[in-house]
C-alpha cells in the first residue's frame, strides 16, 4: 500500500494525521477572536485531555496516529538548509516586513536548538517579549500596543483543511482567510522534504489563485469526488482543481459532484452539514436540504462538462454508489434540536470503518439517531474542541484507508 491511499470515506482507516491543541489557544485574546475565526477561547488544559481521548479512540481501534509537528520537524531536520528555507518563508508569510525585523525574527528562531521547539512557537505566535533584541522601530510599534510579533494560528487542530488526500496524491489548498494561509506552510514542507512523502504528487497548490479548503472536499469513491461550494471554496477553484485531477495527473477520477451550499458561516464547509458514515448512509442537515444546488463535472475531450443535476439527492447518490441511500438527520427531525447539534458539529462524522464513526458526545440526539440505523458511535469529549467550531472530521487528516469492500 502506498503511503498515502485515499479512494474512499469509509475505508477502515489505518493511518491518520492530527495536531494536538497547543499554546496557540492560550495565545488567543478577545479581540483578535474574529480575526483568527474563533467565537470563543477554549481552555487549553481540558482541550488537550479531550484532544487525547480523540487519539485514543484511533488507537484502540487500530489506526496509526501522527503528529504535524512530528512530521513538519523530520522534514525540516533534514538539513540546515531546509530549515532556514522554512523560517524565511514563515517570516514572509507572517508580515515581517524590514530587514532589521526580519533578521531579528530568523536569528530568535534559529536559536532553538530543538527543531520541534521551533516549529511549535511558530505555531503558538511569538510575543515581542520573548525576542530581547527586539524594540519598536517605528510609529506604527511604538502606538500600537499588539503584543504579538507572529500571529498564532488557534485553528491548527482541524488538519482536515490545509490540505486532501486524493487516491496516492495531495490537494495543497490556498486557504480562504489570511489568518489560516501560513498553516498551508507545514505541509508544503511535508511533501517538498519528508523522506516518506516527498514524492507525492499534487494535484493542486498553495500558491494557487483560488480558494479551496480540505473541509469541503469528500472521497466518495475511486472515481467520484464531491466539492462543497461554500464560504471557503470558490467555484473557479472547483473548476482549477477537476481540470488538474481530469488532465494533468493520473488519477482514476473521472466525475465530481459540485454541492452548492448556503455561504453563512454556520455551515462553512460542507462536512458541517453532510458527511458519509456508511455504503449507503450519509448524515445531513436537514435545514440545508432544500437550499442544496448539485452539479456535476465531467471530461470530455480536453474541457469541462458542466451540468446542473435536478434530481433529489438520494437519487442522483444512489446512481453513483449502486445502493438505496439513507440520509440520516442530524439532530433527528426536530428544528431546535437539529440546529443546535449542528452548531456543535453533529453532522461532522470521522468514519473508521463502514458503519463506525468517532463524534462528539455533546451531540447525544444525532449519536441516537446514528446507532438506531446500526451505527457504531464512539463519543469523545467535546465542551472545549468544540468552541473551535469544527468537529472529529474536522481534526484529522486521513492518509491510508484500506479499499472499500463492497458488498
Amino acid at each position: 500500500m502506498s503511503n498515502l491511499n485515499i479512494n474512499s470515506e469509509i475505508g477502515r482507516l489505518k493511518k491518520v494525521l492530527v495536531h494536538e491543541p497547543g499554546k496557540e489557544l492560550e495565545n488567543l485574546v478577545p479581540n483578535s477572536l474574529q480575526e483568527l475565526l474563533f467565537d470563543d477561547i477554549p481552555w487549553l488544559p481540558l482541550a488537550k485531555k479531550e484532544h487525547q481521548a480523540f487519539v485514543e479512540t484511533f488507537k484502540k481501534c487500530g489506526v496509526e496516529v501522527v503528529y504535524l509537528v512530528d512530521l513538519v520537524s523530520e522534514a525540516l531536520d533534514i538539513n540546515s538548509d531546509i530549515k532556514k528555507e522554512f523560517i524565511d518563508e514563515f517570516i514572509k508569510e507572517s508580515s515581517i516586513y524590514g530587514e532589521r525585523l526580519s533578521t531579528i525574527v530568523r536569528n530568535y528562531l534559529l536559536g532553538f536548538k530543538d527543531t520541534k521547539t521551533m516549529v511549535l512557537k511558530t505555531m503558538a505566535g511569538i510575543k515581542k517579549e520573548e525576542v530581547k533584541e527586539y524594540k519598536p522601530f517605528n510609529l506604527a510599534d511604538l502606538i500600537g500596543d499588539f503584543p504579538f510579533l507572529t500571529d498564532p494560528m488557534p485553528n491548527l487542530y482541524f488538519t482536515r483543511d490545509p490540505f486532501t488526500v486524493i487516491n496516492n496524491n495531495v490537494s495543497l489548498h490556498k486557504m480562504f482567510s489570511n489568518t489560516r494561509r501560513r498553516e498551508t506552510i507545514y505541509a508544503k514542507y511535508i511533501f517538498k522534504y519528508h523522506p516518506e512523502y516527498k514524492d507525492t504528487k499534487l494535484v493542486y497548490n498553495r500558491d494557487a489563485e483560488y480558494n479551496i479548503e480540505g473541509g469541503d472536499i469528500l472521497v466518495l469513491n475511486k472515481h467520484t469526488l464531491i466539492i462543497g461550494q461554500s464560504e471557503r471554496t470558490t467555484p473557479s477553484a472547483i473548476e482549477k482543481l477537476a481540470k488538474n485531477v481530469f488532465f494533468e495527473t493520473q488519477t482514476p477520477i473521472d466525475d465530481i459532484l459540485v454541492f452548492s451550499i448556503p455561504k453563512f458561516r454556520t455551515f462553512m464547509h460542507l462536512d458541517t452539514i453532510f458527511t458519509q458514515v456508511d455504503y449507503d448512509k450519509f448524515t445531513i442537515h436537514k435545514e440545508c436540504y432544500p437550499l442544496l444546488k448539485v452539479f456535476e463535472i465531467t471530461k470530455e475531450d480536453n474541457h469541462l462538462q458542466i451540468i446542473e443535476r435536478k434530481e433529489p439527492l438520494e437519487m442522483i447518490l444512489e446512481k453513483i454508489i449502486q445502493k438505496k441511500v439513507t440520509l440520516i438527520p442530524c439532530g433527528g427531525l426536530d428544528k431546535v434540536n437539529a440546529d443546535r447539534e449542528q452548531w456543535s458539529d453533529g453532522s461532522n462524522c470521522v468514519s473508521i470503518a463502514p458503519g463506525e464513526v468517532i463524534t462528539y458526545e455533546r451531540n447525544d440526539i444525532t449519536n441516537e439517531v446514528l446507532k438506531s440505523y446500526n451505527i457504531k458511535v464512539h463519543a469523545i469529549p467535546s465542551s472545549e474542541l468544540s468552541r473551535g467550531r469544527g468537529g472529529p472530521r474536522c481534526m484529522c487528516m486521513p492518509l491510508i484507508r484500506e479499499e472499500i469492500e463492497e458488498k
